[in-house]
């Protein structure tokens, strides 16, 4: 179904129990994120702020902070859904002749409503600020965490157009505020409004922006999509598909761009190329860490439109599981046909939570001749923004690729360190701290399917480590009660699936390979088959906060490698002694003091006990 606005999809939820209101006076400073970072790692409703200290406007987050609300948000009854209305789409196939055009008038009723519609007023006109009269500190924008910079809108539609060819983009990219009518504008290298700034500068011109807060759920859904590079095909057009309708749009009343009508809020303005940049950040950002302070774009806000009684939209983004999380499922889902179309041995692929979108990628594939795994890992990191992956696991077809522990126990049955794991090196995301340079880094494939005589046939090496000679089908895990002692190594397990675990007080450069020299030649060893060496702040028992951290701290080409038959992963910070130049970013912890003020509030905000 389509919703009109982002009001029409609150009111569906609240009848249904999923959003609850709040009308205890809240601060957008970090008080709102506690509250709502609490509820969508326990799976609990939307929020709506009725009451926030210094705004005249309500804030309502966690609109897709489950798999459920996700679904509906985008008209389908489960996200799996997607991947079938894409499919139906791509086979516009038929018979031939007036029978098989007449069967295909669905689908091509479904292609049609691709384009946006022209409309000459909306909603989000209906009141106007102009010059002096914007004001962004008007707008409940979220401080979301202790060390952020300073409020960030984090749920932005950012609008811009090809200053030569008129290609029209909408992105989501955070931006921090700096004054009253002006922000950072966070476009990283890769991005398509630095092409459209890059082009702007060349040609001598101011890049106009228009920035959407609201809509309707689709097309939020739609501005954090990874579209394919087809001609005609934009966010606009996808939102319209989603919604089975076209989507409204009209112009701009300061800038030249079509902006959303049913938009809450759309501030206008531009961003000069001839200026210098401004510090922005740190932003507690996607991956659980902070992002370090960088040069960006600034953003001039020239005119705030928005409808008479508008709600602000926010969403939080760190440490996950957080609603990010479900808009990546959903992008999986909506992609996996066009993956299949390309690679038809995939069965299936996943991003699990603790991967934070690009640090891994699980996929699951019809197996039929030797090498296939390493076949379809090349051709996924050539995959648009799959070039970001950073680790692939391959399965088999039949293992399901969101069972996080049934993977990584297929990786421990059916990959050999050395003779099944293969580093390689390519584009990493930009906000990735550990990569060996800034958006370049190292790469790891783990080959986990069944294998075929051909690759059995000889152990290769991996750095100057020999492949162990053990064959899966004689792993068996034994589970050691003599573990060894190492200065720092404040904690460890060992699972009966063949991984290690030790949390590492690192303070000292090598002391990580130091480390694992000693454990890998300890008796111990014998019967694991991955060394997982995580910080001190990494819990061993939590196999997602273990991969969490292990994922987001390697560089697999310098800190994944062979030792003792092992396959070690160099899960701890790294220091400037051991050639890393970059500043280490700390993990996102929320301040004490919110968190004891949110427990001793809890009973004013009247949110049931449960969610606490």
């Amino acid at each position: 179904m389509a919703f009109p606005d982002i009001q029409s999809f609150m009111r569906l939820l609240e009848d249904r129990g999923e959003l609850l209101r709040v009308d205890t006076p809240v601060s957008a400073d970090l008080e709102i994120t506690e509250l709502a970072d609490r509820l969508v790692k326990k799976g609990g409703p939307a929020l709506l702020f009725e009451n926030v200290v210094g705004s005249e406007f309500p804030v309502v987050i966690g609109l897709m902070g489950t798999r459920e609300r996700t679904a509906l948000a985008l008209g389908v009854t489960d996200l799996d859904d997607l991947a079938a209305k894409v499919r139906a789409l791509i086979d516009l196939g038929g018979s031939g002749g007036l029978g098989g055009l007449l069967s295909n008038l669905p689908k091509l009723r479904d292609a049609m409503n691709l384009p946006p519609r022209r409309v000459k007023t909306g909603p989000a006109q209906e009141v106007v600020w102009r010059g002096d009269e914007v004001d962004l500190s008007k707008l409940p924008i979220l401080k979301c965490w202790p060390l952020d910079g300073g409020p960030f809108v984090t749920l932005p539609l950012v609008i811009t157009k090809d200053p030569e060819t008129g290609e029209r983009n909408m992105g989501m990219y955070r931006m921090q505020v700096m004054g009253k009518n002006t922000t950072g504008m966070h476009w990283q290298r890769h991005k398509t409004g630095t092409r459209h700034l890059e082009k702007a500068k060349r040609l001598g011109q101011r890049l106009e922006v228009a920035v959407a807060i609201g809509g309707d759920p689709a097309l939020i859904y739609a501005a954090t999509a990874p579209l394919p590079p087809i001609p005609g095909l934009d966010e606009f057009a996808l939102a319209g598909y989603l919604r089975g309708q076209r989507y409204p749009v009209m112009k701009g009343v300061t800038v030249d761009l079509d902006v959303p009508a049913n938009a809450e809020f759309i501030l206008e303005g531009y961003v000069d190329p001839q200026e210098p940049w401004v510090t922005e950040g740190p932003f507690g950002d996607h991956t659980g860490f902070y992002t370090l302070p960088d040069l960006y774009p600034q953003f001039h806000v020239t005119a705030v439109t928005m409808r008479r009684r508008p709600v602000y939209p926010a969403t939080i983004v760190g440490r996950p599981p957080m609603e990010d999380a479900y808009l990546i499922e959903a992008s999986e889902r909506l992609f996996l046909p066009a993956a299949q179309l390309v690679l038809p041995e995939i069965v299936d692929y996943h991003m699990p939570p603790a991967g934070v979108a690009h640090n891994l990628v699980v996929v699951s594939i019809n197996k039929s001749y030797p090498g296939q795994a390493y076949k379809v890992a090349n051709g996924l990191f050539g995959l648009g923004q799959m070039m970001f992956a950073k680790v692939i696991v391959v399965v088999d077809g039949g293992v399901p690729v969101n069972d996080f522990g049934a993977v990584w126990r297929e990786v421990t049955q059916k990959a050999v360190p050395g003779r099944d794991t293969l580093t390689t090196r390519g584009p990493t995301d930009v906000l990735d701290h550990s990569s060996r340079g800034w958006g370049y880094g190292g790469k790891l494939v783990i080959d986990a399917t069944t294998k075929r005589p051909e690759e059995v046939g000889s152990a290769v090496s991996s750095r100057d480590e020999q492949a162990s000679d053990l064959a899966p089908e004689q792993f068996a895990p034994a589970v050691s009660a003599d573990l060894p002692l190492f200065p720092g190594a404040l904690a460890q397990t060992q699972t009966p699936d063949g991984y290690w675990t030790v949390a590492l007080d690192k303070t000292q450069p090598g002391q990580a390979r130091e480390l694992a020299t000693t454990f890998t030649a300890h008796p111990a060893a014998g019967g694991m088959r991955h060394l997982l060496i995580v910080d001190e702040q990494t819990n061993v028992h939590d196999l997602q906060d273990v991969w969490w951290t292990i994922l987001n701290n390697i560089d697999p080409e310098r800190d994944v490698w062979v030792e003792g038959g092992l396959l070690v992963w160099d899960g701890a910070r790294k220091l400037p002694e051991e050639g890393f130049v970059r500043e280490w970013p700390p993990k996102i912890v929320m301040d004490e003091a919110v968190v004891r003020r949110v427990d001793a509030l809890w009973h004013l905000y009247g949110l049931p006990e449960q969610w606490r």
